[in-house]
């Protein structure tokens, strides 16, 4: 989808990017340059930096980058004309009425037009006389009229094609049923509900947007849940039950249950900053949704063996992003909605008061099982808690529980600090040699980027890169050192892309920003671009320069060394770019 320059222009001065980023990750000022943790990776260490001069940003340490609508179409997980729509809508800006619509935009709307229709559809079948048993359902787990409104739950009848015979009856195709995940197709070719005989839990997305279902049997029928699966709006990594209702919380901290009922319940409760992850493992992806609408996730998952694996799981993946963590431990039911039920709100609130950190969480996970009155056991618990504290950052935090471990087992403190200390220089080489490696892949990684086909010279892809990056810096290069150069001499179809693009901004007396890129680039090219730009100021920024990359770039691959920068001395390393 295209849209003006000039409509584009005042987005941008609309959406300054600090201001836009600041809302998802805490920014400081580091020179003219800000920097903050990566919202797409998990770090501990700020590799994420805004060049507020260019209105861009690349982080270093994952490779994404681009400008102000990059990062909502990556954050939000929207596609380019999506983005655009949510900053016009942050601007107070009216969308062109002459945009061209490569399709993708138009089915996602279709989509997201569908599953409205559907989710109207399974609540006014909740109640009706097909809908009582799930009705039935609601009512027992507790739910009230109110909270299954504001929920917008509902009910799949227990036939082939009810929800399907609707849906076509409002235009809709069976192939965009089947697409939408709403229908699955048929042995003869047509198609049937994907949900029957469940209870329906509608999944909205941030922008308000029904993306997805899950539903529930009645019975003892397996599978017990439902879940739809990706769809062109919707990813189930990234996807969080009721964050479009936790977000509005006045809380800084969310409840993080395992299903829609804890959810659902909690919020009844007046706890209405809890949320769901979507029938899978907590991922990475949904772990850093969570971190920007909270300081602290407070991990409430069942008391079984299942759940504290679960949380064991959940507390790995935060503990990669900068964010606090609290594990709940249950008591008086097995989850949130049973306590609820049988102990009152008064309870839930109890439970919450005294959550353990996430390092007495693992401490008591590793003390599971033993009786600690043996010296086994001791030695046993010793050795793991010193593992767990080696992790632990803050000294006064290793040194208190330190001394508890002491008073359980009987061993010395000087001793269990000595060999946690032990252990965090064992992490602290093993560290190094990360860091060591990461720099060696990054080297490597000249002949494995995912924008080169397999083979490509290191020589080849720093001599386009270098050349893209002089161009932006000096168009007047193109007509000086470029004049034989065509896009089809790039080895990169990414550097093919952006060498025309540009080209054609040239042509045009335009100067050239990584703006002009967001509607022929994905997210992923985006970041390519970024970090070549973010390598400018590197250039030697001479004509001599450009024509040195053009000669590299159309010159036999045959008499060019072996991909791979491993092999090489430091001094052909250097040479490499150099001929």
């Amino acid at each position: 989808m295209r849209f003006s320059e000039a409509f584009l222009d005042e987005l941008r001065s609309k959406n300054d990017i600090e201001t836009v980023v600041s809302s998802y990750v805490q920014l400081r000022r580091s020179g003219r340059l800000l920097s903050g943790l990566c919202p797409f990776h998990g770090e501990k260490t700020p590799s994420f930096y805004i060049y507020p001069e260019t209105q861009s940003y690349y982080c270093f340490g994952c490779g994404a980058g681009g400008d102000v609508i990059t990062f909502i179409r990556t954050a939000e997980n929207l596609s380019y004309a999506d983005a655009v729509q949510l900053l016009a809508n942050r601007a107070g800006m009216a969308m062109p009425e002459d945009q061209v619509d490569d399709g993708t935009v138009a089915l996602r709307k279709r989509c997201y037009a569908a599953n409205r229709e559907a989710a109207k559809f399974f609540h006014t079948q909740l109640h009706s006389d097909m809908g009582k048993e799930g009705l039935a359902y609601f009512l027992s787990r507790g739910l009230q009229p109110a909270t299954i409104r504001h929920f917008g739950l509902g009910f799949a009848p227990n036939e082939w094609t009810a929800l399907t015979k609707h849906l076509r009856s409002l235009g809709f195709r069976d192939d965009e049923l089947i697409q939408f995940n709403l229908a699955r197709k048929s042995k003869n070719g047509g198609a049937y509900d994907a949900f029957r005989n469940r209870v329906i839990f509608p999944i909205i997305d941030l922008q308000g947007n029904v993306v997805a279902f899950g539903g529930r049997v009645l019975d003892d029928t397996k599978p017990k849940y439902l879940n739809s699966s990706d769809t062109i709006a919707y990813k189930k990594s990234r996807g969080v039950f009721a964050l479009n209702f936790a977000k509005n919380s006045d809380e800084k901290e969310l409840i993080l249950c395992e299903g829609y009922m804890d959810v659902i319940a909690l919020h009844q409760a007046g706890f209405t900053n809890a949320v769901a992850g979507l029938g899978t493992a907590l991922t990475e992806e949904q772990a850093l949704l969570l971190s920007r609408y909270a300081q602290q996730v407070n991990i409430c998952y069942d008391s079984d063996e299942a759940g504290r694996k679960a949380a064991e799981k959940a507390v790995r993946v935060f503990s990669k992003i900068n964010v606090k963590i609290k594990v709940l431990q249950l008591s008086g039911g097995k989850d949130p909605d049973e306590i609820i039920k049988n102990h009152g709100p008064e309870k839930m609130r109890a439970i919450l008061s005294g959550a353990m950190n996430d390092t007495e969480f693992q401490l008591s996970r590793a003390k599971e099982n033993l009786s600690l009155e043996t010296e086994d056991d001791k030695l046993s618990y010793a050795n793991e808690a010193v593992k767990i504290l080696a992790s632990v950052p803050n000294p006064i935090e290793r040194d208190l529980y330190a001394s508890k471990i002491s008073e359980e087992t009987g061993v010395a403190k000087p001793t269990i600090l000595a060999q946690i200390d032990r252990q965090r220089r064992n992490h602290q080489k093993n560290k190094q040699k990360e860091q060591f490696l990461s720099i060696e892949k990054e080297m490597s990684s000249f002949a494995k980027s995912e924008f080169y086909p397999p083979g490509t010279p290191v020589r080849t892809r720093k001599a386009e890169e270098q050349l893209l990056a002089s161009l932006f810096h000096s168009p007047d290069f193109l007509q000086v050192a470029c004049a034989d150069l065509q896009g089809t001499d790039f080895s990169s179809q990414t550097n093919r892309t952006i060498f025309e693009r540009l080209t054609a901004l040239i042509a045009q007396s335009h100067h050239p920003s990584i703006h002009d890129f967001n509607d022929c680039l994905t997210p992923s090219e985006m970041g390519h671009l970024s970090k070549i730009l973010s390598s400018s100021e590197k250039l030697g920024n001479s004509p001599k320069e450009c024509r040195d990359c053009v000669c590299v770039i159309k010159e036999s691959p045959s008499s060019i060394p072996p991909t791979g920068a491993g092999h090489l001395s430091d001094d052909e390393f250097l040479k490499l770019f150099h001929k």
